[in-house]
């Protein structure tokens, strides 16, 4: 079962040095979820060949252009391609007007149901459930309000043992009671094969996305233990008072929530334009938390 978080765009407010606005594609067992879409995310989806078809659902972090002014496109160019499907956007109260009034005012009529869920920046909301995965919002502290947001499988999975499985070779029906955890028995009620003996559990893993936000503990209990932690990285330490007043973070303070919320991976993103050198935010978020890693656009960082 696949989990993979595509990165579209990686910068902050201004594309610069090839990079460009915030936008990821969360990929799981076959489905296709949008986190954030600044100007450029359709031209990137067809960049990495990527079927936008298939996202049913748009997960939008706040109101600031960059993080959004791309979803009108996207739902003009679903609109062209005549989709059916209901879309599925979740965003902070105001979205659905902006949306509405373009519609308005283009005279545009869709062809698909466009269902929009209003985020709430107060505590950890759940908004959607996809069969063992469940999505949830969480505040942060920016300038407006905003949401990180997290993919949680609600339970851990079951795998067989592959060993086990070539030594007795179990017919299909006995397979299916294994992976329920259940032991295959005779008619007399003699257990033949023991779950325990063929299945093996790994914990149920989570995608945690911090977007705009300052340096804030308290997002800690909604991201502990995360295995793979997003978390916006604008400015380096240097620049830690303009951080500070616009409500964004350093790659060091990035490092340091990843650290103490005990997560496994940090992914930085949402860089300023004033740095062509990334490392330079990679090295310094590696002094404190040595698992750090770029976001680069393009590529796919699976949850293993």
């Amino acid at each position: 079962m696949d989990f993979k978080i595509t990165i579209l765009g990686s910068n902050s407010a201004i594309p610069a040095h090839g990079r460009n606005q915030t936008s990821q594609l969360i990929s799981w067992d076959g489905e296709s979820f949008l986190i954030d879409c600044g100007e450029s995310t359709q031209q990137q989806l067809r960049k990495f060949k990527i079927k936008y078809s298939k996202i049913n659902h748009i997960f939008i972090s706040h109101l600031h252009g960059d993080h959004y002014l791309g979803l009108m496109g996207l739902i003009n160019t679903y609109n062209l391609n005549n989709r059916k499907s209901p879309l599925h956007i979740y965003g902070p109260k105001g979205l659905d007007d902006i949306i509405t009034i373009q519609l308005k005012y283009s005279a545009s009529i869709l062809n698909f149901p466009l269902i929009f869920h209003v985020t709430i920046p107060q505590g950890k909301t759940q908004l959607a459930e996809i069969r063992e995965l469940a999505i949830y919002s969480f505040p942060l502290q920016h300038r407006i309000p905003c949401t990180g947001f997290s993919f949680e499988e609600k339970h851990p999975r079951i795998h067989l043992n592959k060993e086990m499985m070539a030594k007795h070779q179990p017919e299909v029906a006995d397979i299916h009671l294994l992976q329920k955890g259940q032991d295959v028995k005779d008619n007399d009620g003699n257990v033949l094969l023991k779950a325990s003996e063929f299945c093996e559990k790994t914990p149920p893993r989570k995608y945690s996305y911090c977007s705009d936000t300052a340096f804030d503990l308290n997002l800690v209990p909604y991201i502990k233990g995360t295995d793979l932690l997003y978390h916006e990285s604008t400015f380096m330490e240097a620049e830690k008072k303009r951080a500070k007043i616009t409500k964004h973070s350093t790659s060091k303070e990035a490092a340091l929530i990843a650290k103490t919320a005990n997560v496994k991976k940090l992914l930085l993103g949402h860089y300023s334009s004033r740095y062509a050198n990334l490392d330079l935010l990679l090295n310094e978020a590696r002094e404190t938390f040595e698992p750090s890693l770029l976001s680069e656009e393009g590529v796919t960082y699976t949850i293993k």
